[in-house]
């Protein structure tokens, strides 16, 4: 198997200027996954390499960025019209990128309800899905499902992989509001794994195990739409 590389690009994103991204473009790739980090940590965070890395394994490709605040080492995330405007561009440099390859857009925690939120008020161009790696329904220990409402006009397909610890996701909460969207979005449960997708050894598992899961649920499911 060839070494997959990741290419350094930059991306404009507006007035908030130009940020870091890597592209991993393995031969033959059937998509590309526009993959934005969490709130706390960027793209080359272990999770993100890792997780960008095995969809490389699997012919998927993968564009990773960061967005403003990150790539100006600021702990405050964006306000969302300046997170909504790198997500669009970071689409828009995949497309470019990976030409006639569809496109699936997401991220991990943060990363995911940003792209949705843009999706929600504009369709991102050439995306065919969404797809979140721990979907952020609400701060931990403030459980509500306010933070869901804009999925309803989310029309393409979405996959939530979401940790059954998940303290960000309640799934007596999370479970109705999926749902509720119909059959176009699907939940992929991760038994035992909280928000990172950690698992206590006691599972019977370990995070590596985990991490494959749901590398293989994603290609799964990147497949059937």
């Amino acid at each position: 198997m060839n070494a997959l590389v990741s290419q350094k690009l930059a991306i404009e994103t507006g007035n908030a200027g130009a940020v870091s991204a890597l592209l991993i473009h393995p031969a033959g790739a059937r998509a590309c996954f526009v993959f934005a980090h969490g709130a706390g940590a960027g793209m080359t965070h272990p999770f993100m390499e890792t997780f960008a890395t095995g969809l490389g394994e699997r012919g998927i490709a993968t564009l990773r960025y960061q967005f403003p605040y990150m790539e100006k080492g600021s702990r405050r995330p964006d306000a969302p019209a300046v997170a909504h405007a790198a997500v669009r561009a970071a689409v828009a440099e995949a497309g470019s990128a990976c030409p006639g390859l569809p496109l699936i857009a997401g991220g991990k925690s943060f990363g995911g309800r940003m792209t949705s939120q843009a999706q929600a008020m504009t369709p991102l161009p050439g995306v065919t899905g969404l797809a979140f790696l721990g979907f952020p329904l609400h701060p931990a220990g403030k459980p509500s499902s306010d933070r869901a409402r804009h999925l309803a006009e989310v029309k393409v397909p979405m996959l939530f992989m979401q940790g059954t610890r998940d303290k960000l996701a309640e799934l007596a909460l999370l479970e109705p509001v999926i749902a509720s969207l119909g059959p176009s979005a699907s939940l992929h449960l991760v038994s035992e794994a909280d928000h990172s997708f950690h698992v206590l050894a006691r599972s019977g598992r370990n995070d590596r195990e985990v991490l494959d899961e749901i590398l293989d649920a994603f290609v799964e499911w990147a497949g059937a739409i």
